[in-house]
């Protein structure tokens, strides 16, 4: 994507939205909530997470790359597991049934990287209950598939659980556990064959579930993305592992080390740095690099120059003026 379209519309980004006549309104770390009718509108701004917490600066596109990768992924998987997709009216909204969420974050993990490298790196050898053998590099793919769940304290913080801790936290049976479980292997099997197939490696991801206002289990939220996903190329990755280098990656894994380097891994009493802005072109960048090798489609952004007013015209049926 052309670097001069990213750095105009550096002040024209998504950063919230307040649409009074579409129902409740729930904001979330990056997408605000709408509720009504039995369905929820999700839409996703340009604002962007680390360590759990909100960035001051937005990434321009972000939302609508965000949106169309979910978009693009929950079709793909559900002939494995059912989701909450009902529309996408706008390359940032996605229209869902309204869902209860299990609260549990499936994480999975297919290399040793991120936190688990962090955890590593420090003696951890059993992880989530799951054990690690010793001598593994940073970045070495896992003997096997691990799942890593994680659970919300009360401060938002991601915290590693049990499978048991898990199920007495969340309030679910074994059972159901063990389904979600399942179909959080069978989701990341499939998102690591097709990254391959572009010549990604799927690193680890996040899956969370929910239950419909009839019951049933369905797959909510995002499916491998740059937000929930962590991608290295496949290209150079055994070169790289031997020479114990960093590997190549498509994720949101170099903001958060952009933010170390800067003193910050959210931890009370740090000071947020700001983005520079040619550092938020580089985001976009990445973002937009991921959507178009794992879809193997070019990346065609939406210019209106206010998101909000095209977002609500698009959720209320109005008509929408082509601007570019």
């Amino acid at each position: 994507m052309d670097a001069q379209i990213i750095d105009r519309h550096l002040d024209q980004t998504l950063r919230r939205t307040e649409f009074d006549d579409l129902g409740e309104r729930v904001q979330g770390k990056v997408r605000d909530n709408y509720r009504r009718d039995g369905r929820r509108i999700l839409v996703t701004t340009d604002r962007i997470s680390a360590f759990d917490h909100v960035l001051a600066q937005t990434i321009p596109f972000k939302g609508q790359v965000l949106n169309q990768t979910a978009a693009y992924f929950f079709k793909a998987t559900a002939d494995l597991v059912p989701n909450h997709v009902l529309s996408v009216p706008d390359p940032n909204v996605t229209v869902a049934r309204e869902c209860t969420p299990i609260p549990v974050e499936f994480v999975m993990r297919g290399y040793l990287a991120g936190h688990a490298w962090r955890e590593y790196e420090r003696g951890v050898r059993t992880l989530c209950g799951q054990d690690l053998p010793d001598g593994l590099r940073r970045s070495e793919k896992l003997p096997t598939p691990i799942l890593t769940p994680t659970t919300k304290a009360e401060e938002g913080h991601d915290q590693d659980v049990t499978r048991e801790e898990a199920i007495a936290s969340a309030g679910i049976d074994p059972a159901t556990y063990d389904q979600l479980a399942d179909w959080s292997l069978q989701l990341f099997r499939r998102g690591s064959e097709m990254a391959a197939e572009q010549g990604l490696l799927l690193v680890d991801t996040k899956y969370e579930f929910g239950r419909t206002q009839e019951g049933d289990l369905v797959l909510i939220d995002e499916v491998h993305t740059p937000d929930s996903s962590r991608y290295y190329y496949q290209d150079g990755y055994q070169e790289r592992l031997r020479r114990g280098e960093p590997q190549r990656q498509l994720s949101k894994e170099f903001v958060r080390e952009w933010l170390m380097d800067h003193g910050f891994q959210g931890r009370e009493g740090q000071e947020m740095p700001d983005l520079p802005d040619a550092f938020r072109t580089k985001v976009t960048k990445r973002y937009v690099e991921l959507y178009e090798i794992v879809t193997g489609a070019s990346f065609d952004p939406e210019l209106h120059p206010n998101p909000e007013e095209r977002i609500h015209a698009a959720l209320v049926g109005e008509p929408l003026v082509a601007t570019s």
